[in-house]
């Protein structure tokens, strides 16, 4: 018999949430993103926390966000959230072996416990780095790379690690724009939409999904803008970050490609950098698998980290449960035949 417990809580009411966020904090992998807050701005439509007790303390947890689309049930990363994964309690003193055989029950049970659908698609945070249940149990996974800056503390030495490049651009920018905070949410989404236009793009969220997040995240003191602007009222690039006492994050930047060479995004980069450090002591660029846009965060200084990128797709089992009721009146017809 298992010595943990594992409940599947639906939006959490309000006692829970206070539980589950007073262990976000705690876990290693706690984060942003899965704080109850973020998760009731980007599930509208709900959500779940998967969490495995041991002696009624949460020892592990995850968020699922579930979908249904054309018959299909999929376990995804909602939009505009980078990571969720599961979170681990805080590792005890123990030996690493016993630590880590005490971590691989966990994880067992966990992965166990995740509810079957069709397909299941999830970003760990950096530090997780025990997938190996998940490959038991016939998950796949893919590494992705973000850029970090680690300590804020020192901001001089932070900037002090800026490509010449960035340096220059930052000077350039001071000369031809001045930087403003806090672009309304519907300013920015419109100049998202605007932006992406020009280029031939389109915006891959909703207007209402980035209100949920620009509200709450004011409202929780987690979020800011900033822009750049000319004399000529031009909108050079505008940048949206999010934080809490760990870390923030890069979430969205709008740069205007008629103005893609005045180094406004660099300049509003230093400012947030600047502000964000009197928060957290951590800078994730969010990172990109895009060559181009992975060449300009090195050039930050900031450091490469691995991620997992998890996944698993159920399609057999999708394809028995559609042709189930039709095998089984097959089957009875052929019972029932006299030859």
């Amino acid at each position: 018999m298992s010595k943990y417990e594992v409940e599947v809580h639906n939006n959490f009411d309000s006692h829970d949430h206070s539980e589950w966020d007073d262990f976000v904090n705690e876990s290693p992998q706690g984060n942003i993103f899965c704080r109850s807050w973020w998760l009731e701005a980007v599930c509208p439509k709900g959500f779940e926390i998967l969490v495995l007790r041991n002696g009624g303390r949460i020892v592990a947890g995850m968020p699922l966000v579930r979908s249904r689309k054309l018959g299909r049930e999929a376990i995804h990363m909602p939009k505009l959230t980078q990571i969720l994964g599961v979170l681990l309690a805080p590792p005890t003193g123990q030996k690493y072996e016993k630590r880590l055989s005490s971590e691989m029950d966990v994880l067992r049970e966990l992965v166990q416990a995740i509810p079957p659908v069709d397909y299941f698609s999830m970003n760990f945070h950096h530090s997780f780095t025990n997938w190996l249940p998940f490959y038991w149990a016939g998950y796949k996974q893919t590494t992705q790379y973000t850029y970090v800056i680690p300590d804020l503390a020192d901001l001089d030495k932070v900037f002090s690690e800026f490509s010449y490049s960035k340096k220059k651009n930052i000077k350039k920018a001071e000369r031809l724009v001045s930087v403003r905070e806090d672009l309304s949410a519907s300013d920015f989404y419109a100049n998202h939409v605007y932006t992406l236009r020009k280029q031939g793009g389109q915006i891959s969220y909703s207007f209402d999904h980035f209100k949920r997040i620009y509200d709450a995240a004011h409202r929780e003191k987690c979020g800011k803008s900033w822009y750049a602007i000319d004399s000529k009222k031009n909108i050079h690039a505008v940048i949206f970050v999010v934080f809490d006492n760990k870390s923030a994050y890069y979430l969205i930047s709008t740069i205007d490609p008629d103005f893609r060479n005045s180094g406004a995004a660099t300049l509003l980069l230093r400012d947030a950098i600047t502000y964000v450090s009197q928060h957290t002591n951590r800078f994730d660029f969010e990172g990109s698998m895009i060559p181009g846009v992975e060449n300009s965060f090195r050039k930050f200084g900031a450091i490469q980290t691995p991620y997992f990128s998890i996944t698993k797709a159920n399609l057999l089992g999708k394809t028995w449960r559609m042709l189930r009721p039709y095998v089984g009146r097959f089957a009875r017809a052929f019972r029932s035949r006299r030859w």
